[in-house]
């Protein structure tokens, strides 16, 4: 129906804030939305097109009798149509405001009533009908249903040149982690041209994917920013939770958080938040609202003049959105979710998605060879394997060598096209002199840097190799005492190398040493020192976001049975102190693994002073120290490997000895057998899966070579030489581990495995030779 109306008649009253329109003021427009016969029993929005004489200004309030609704009005001069886009000062037409508040000339303002009517009954009220502007509200709302139009926020913000596209369970979206923060930015006046303030009342509809985030991290979906810098508005996702903020009264900022969501489960959802005063309202997946009442309600006035919009961002790097976006949509007025439920798929419920991504959303689903517009972004990479991180998040890598193709998956590179590869044969690949017998061998890499290897050498030196042009140099020299073991790890950005030291140094004092990576210098400087006792291995590893290190005393003296110790790293003094202390027998090795929620600590026992027929443990972690889990009977126990095939979990021990004082040496009491035992679930316990002879053995490995899995054994002496024969036994199922290589070393002491972008390769120690062996796994 078509009315007409004066200031005069107190029905509506025009406010600008500094300037008071005059009564004179007449405008006549059109009520078009839910107003029938049916509207009483109904709410919604009502839209007003107003045809206006005299002067009036670009930002108001409409009042009625019962509620109060802020109004935006675009001015026009006379009656020439709404140019798409903002106009500068010297575009405006003849006619127009020249001044605040001043207009020559009839004006025609066009008006949207943002917030619903809560009043059934403004039918009552005594309009008089005047002829209709219906052709004013195509041109104001969209089309001639009466709808504001939606405003699509991610089409604005993505650039001429595109964002990177991924595509997850069948839809697509965009990796906005991909582009720098301000790169998907746009200022609110493209938006919000005819009025700077932000609705009171709107929808924001969002369409994305979250990956599993960590605990009290934050990933912002979109934020509105003031010119400078503060936060106006911004939606946020967290661990089961999403988060509405905005600007209160003053410098407080206010934040509304719905709880209990499942968004950070790698699946598509599609949000509606609804905004109206102090209510909010969220509906996931068409599925039932939350609704929170706030204490404080959305401001009625908030300024977005000079402010700007940023996709995916809160203007910096830190609180990026790393997951899919496919679709941010902000909708002035009431709740939008009537506009997209019921759906057929509610987790993709379309309201408006950016063309970009409806070109993409026509591919076909066998042929992933076709190119389409925002896909030739993706790299390949050829050549020795190169950097993974968050830069090359997304980016392949084909080694040619491995036939494979590789993704970078945060900093990992994830196989995701390889060839089948198969264990044809082991070759020598370098002789690596060392200063001295090596007794450990610690392979690891430092991002940016390199691949290394830290040697514990017998004599007073030990060293640290870098992987250069296929082979191991010489880096750096460290003093050692009788060094058994290195151990890498690294807290935070932190990288630490600690070494067990089984002798004294020169003034008698039995201490290892903790060595921290020094950015600057390129080297390993010692960063603290720690007693021990004849020690003989470091385990680190982290339980709840702790850091801990344990080491494996040996003897103190000629006493066996002593403690070994658990150190605890304390962030605020930035060391390591003791936590927790257990009772060993002549400790050789410490073995951390998880198994579903629980930490479990297994150490290899060696000799309890009269015997090496000892019980060796293994420890849980329950309520807030290690206790006693499983005994094993072990035969001078030299080593723990825990590894896992598919979804079976395994521990293996390397027996060395079976040796009492009261029986005379045996030649063949190095030939006994070590032990894998299996984890059953079903009586929470390990329990014995296979007997494997070996000769006197110090160390197992676990390695895999493509689909196949393998265990290397060092078999250091069989009762007459130290000349023996180290075994790979390859798993084959039913059938357990089988030998399928057999290797000359002498005195083995200890493997270690490694992958470059040259192949695969193994690594083994000698205690009997200055000379370690790098091997080469061929493959077919």
């Amino acid at each position: 129906m078509a009315l007409t109306f004066t200031s005069s008649e107190a029905l509506v009253r025009f406010q600008e804030r500094g300037v008071q329109t005059p009564p004179s003021a007449t405008c006549s427009g059109e009520l078009d939305g839910p107003l029938g016969p049916r509207w009483p029993a109904r709410s919604g929005s009502i839209y007003l097109a107003l045809l206006c004489a005299g002067p009036v200004a670009s930002c108001l309030r409409l009042e009625t009798r019962r509620s109060l609704h802020r109004v935006g009005f675009a001015l026009r001069g006379g009656h020439e149509p709404l140019a798409s886009g903002p106009r500068t000062r010297s575009e405006r037409p003849a006619g127009q405001c020249q001044g605040a508040g001043q207009c020559r000339g009839a004006v025609q303002a066009e008006a949207a009533l943002l917030s619903p009517v809560r009043s059934p009954s403004l039918a009552q009220a005594p309009f008089r009908p005047r002829t209709p502007v219906r052709p004013l509200l195509p041109r104001l709302f969209g089309g001639p249903g009466g709808h504001l139009r939606p405003l699509d926020l991610l089409a604005e913000a993505v650039p001429a040149d595109g964002v990177r596209t991924a595509r997850a369970r069948g839809a697509w979206g965009f990796r906005l982690s991909a582009a720098a923060p301000r790169a998907l930015s746009f200022p609110a006046s493209r938006m919000f041209s005819r009025c700077d303030l932000f609705p009171e009342e709107f929808s924001i509809v969002v369409t994305l994917q979250v990956p599993g985030l960590p605990p009290k991290k934050n990933e912002y979906v979109f934020t509105v920013t003031a010119g400078d810098g503060a936060l106006l508005l911004g939606l946020r996702c967290a661990p089961g939770r999403l988060h509405l903020l905005f600007a209160g009264a003053g410098a407080w900022q206010t934040r509304v958080a719905f709880g209990g969501l499942a968004l950070t489960d790698g699946r598509w959802h599609t949000l509606v938040l609804a905004v109206s005063g102090a209510s909010f309202s969220l509906t996931v997946d068409c599925g039932l609202p939350v609704d929170i009442t706030a204490d404080v309600p959305f401001p009625a006035t908030l300024s977005v003049r000079g402010a700007w919009f940023f996709i995916g961002s809160r203007r910096r790097t830190k609180g990026l959105f790393t997951g899919l976006m496919r679709q941010l949509v902000l909708v002035p007025g009431s709740d939008a979710t009537p506009q997209l439920c019921p759906s057929k798929d509610a987790a993709l419920a379309v309201l408006s998605i950016p063309p970009a991504l409806q070109d993409l959303a026509g591919k076909p689903e066998d042929n992933e060879v076709l190119k389409y517009r925002y896909e030739t972004s993706l790299k390949v990479t050829l050549g020795s394997q190169p950097r993974c991180s968050k830069l090359e998040d997304a980016q392949f890598w084909f080694d040619a060598v491995r036939k494979g193709l590789y993704l970078c998956v945060g900093s990992k590179w994830i196989s995701v096209l390889a060839a089948k590869e198969k264990l044809d044969y082991v070759e020598e690949h370098q002789s690596l002199v060392t200063s001295s017998e090596t007794l450990g061998v610690e392979v690891f890499a430092i991002p940016e840097v390199g691949l290394f290897v830290a040697t514990a050498n017998r004599k007073a030196t030990s060293a640290v190799y870098k992987w250069t042009d296929g082979r191991f140099v010489l880096y750096q020299s460290i003093p050692t005492n009788q060094a058994q073991s290195w151990r890498h790890f690294t807290i935070g950005k932190k990288i630490f190398l600690a070494v067990a030291n089984f002798g004294a140094n020169r003034k008698g004092q039995e201490f290892s040493v903790i060595y921290k990576w020094s950015r600057r210098k390129l080297k390993f400087a010692p960063y603290q020192r720690i007693a021990t006792h004849s020690a003989r291995d470091w385990e680190a590893f982290q339980v709840d976001g702790e850091h801990f290190l344990a080491v494996a005393n040996h003897r103190e003296g000629d006493n066996h049975n002593i403690g070994s110790v658990i150190y605890k790293w304390d962030p605020r003094s930035r060391l390591f102190a003791a936590n927790q202390t257990i009772a060993t027998a002549g400790a050789y090795d410490w073995e951390f693994f998880t198994a579903g929620p629980f930490a479990f600590l297994a150490v290899a026992n060696a000799f309890n002073g009269t015997s090496t027929r000892v019980l060796s443990h293994l420890y849980v972690r329950l309520l807030g120290s290690f206790q006693l889990f499983q005994s094993f009977p072990t035969f001078g126990a030299a080593d723990w490997e825990v590894f896992r095939i598919g979804e079976r979990l395994f521990l293996a021990v390397a027996n060395s000895h079976s040796y009492d004082v009261e029986m005379q040496v045996q030649k063949d009491s190095y030939l006994i057998n070590s032990v894998i035992y299996e984890l059953n679930v079903t009586a929470q316990t390990f329990v014995k899966f296979q007997d494997i002879p070996t000769c006197s053995a110090l160390d197992w490995e676990f390695f895999s070579v493509g689909e196949d899995y393998f265990l290397v054994v060092a078999n250091s002496f069989d009762g007459k030489t130290f000349s023996v024969n180290s075994i790979i036994y390859r798993w084959q199922g039913y059938e357990g581990f089988v030998a399928v290589h057999s290797l000359p070393t002498l005195g083995c002491r200890d493997w270690e495995a490694f992958h470059t972008a040259a192949g695969s390769f193994l690594l083994y120690s000698s205690a009997k030779e200055p000379l370690s062996r790098v091997l080469r796994l061929r493959t077919r």
